[in-house]
């Protein structure tokens, strides 16, 4: 479904991302982790149309999208979240949720009608008429994730969803997530909470300083040295349940 091939991305003399390709099946969960500052959300405002690469290109069903308008991209049916949510404030649950909902519809009231069905299924329907700033970190990433699922999308970019999250949240979240993958909608996402990682994913990249360094399934990846010695410690590695040796 989605096709990255060699992207690249500088600012000013140093590369963010530096030739980074991965590919998205239909129908997969996978994630993309790495350090603080590995250039993760960078290469999704890349695919996603919110930065313009210097290098390489997009591909999503098999047309190239590389350098394509941003709401063009959603209506292609590819469409992000973002690590730090900001709803439109003035706003209700509602109303946040329905922006994405008019991409589909004119109709004020069957908007609102899908959009409490999108609340309902991401465990918001009793916020339905809240506004947006009274909720708290975890609605706030519920929303987020609602919005983007209004606009029906074929491939979902998940930026760090479960951060700022205690265990019982985080384990309604995974179950939501599974379930939007069961409802036919593929998953990247960005994620370093990596219990989550384990139990979603089915394939991992790995980015550190801008380049790819490992990919495979998760249990192989947490094996991975270079993995191991960039981002995840001899500690967390064992505790993930890979086979690390002194």
């Amino acid at each position: 479904m989605l096709e990255v091939v060699e992207l690249s991305k500088r600012f000013g003399g140093l590369y963010a991302v530096n030739q980074a390709s991965i590919q998205v099946g239909q129908g997969q969960i996978v994630a993309l982790i790495g350090p603080n500052g590995a250039g993760k959300t960078t290469l999704f405002a890349t695919i996603a149309g919110f930065l313009q690469p210097d290098g390489g290109r997009v591909v999503l069903n098999g047309r190239d999208i590389t350098g394509m308008p941003v709401h063009e991209i959603c209506a292609l049916g590819m469409v992000r979240t973002f690590q730090i949510t900001q709803p439109f404030s003035r706003l209700t649950v509602a109303e946040n949720i329905m922006v994405g909902v008019y991409q589909h519809t004119s109709s004020r009231r069957e908007a609102r009608r899908l959009a409490w069905e999108i609340a309902e299924y991401v465990g918001m329907g009793h916020l339905f008429d809240l506004p947006s700033t009274e909720l708290t970190v975890a609605g706030r990433k519920r929303l987020e994730l609602a919005r983007a699922l209004g606009t029906r999308p074929q491939l979902l970019l998940l930026d760090e969803v479960m951060a700022g999250l205690n265990p019982t949240e985080m384990a309604e979240i995974i179950g939501i997530i599974r379930g939007v993958r069961d409802r036919g909608v593929t998953i990247l996402l960005i994620e370093h909470v990596m219990q989550a990682v384990m139990s979603l994913a089915e394939h991992v990249y790995v980015l550190s300083e801008g380049k790819l360094i490992a990919q495979g399934p998760p249990a192989a990846v947490t094996r991975d040295p270079a993995v191991i010695e960039a981002y995840l410690g001899k500690n967390a590695a064992q505790l993930l349940g890979g086979d690390v040796h002194a």
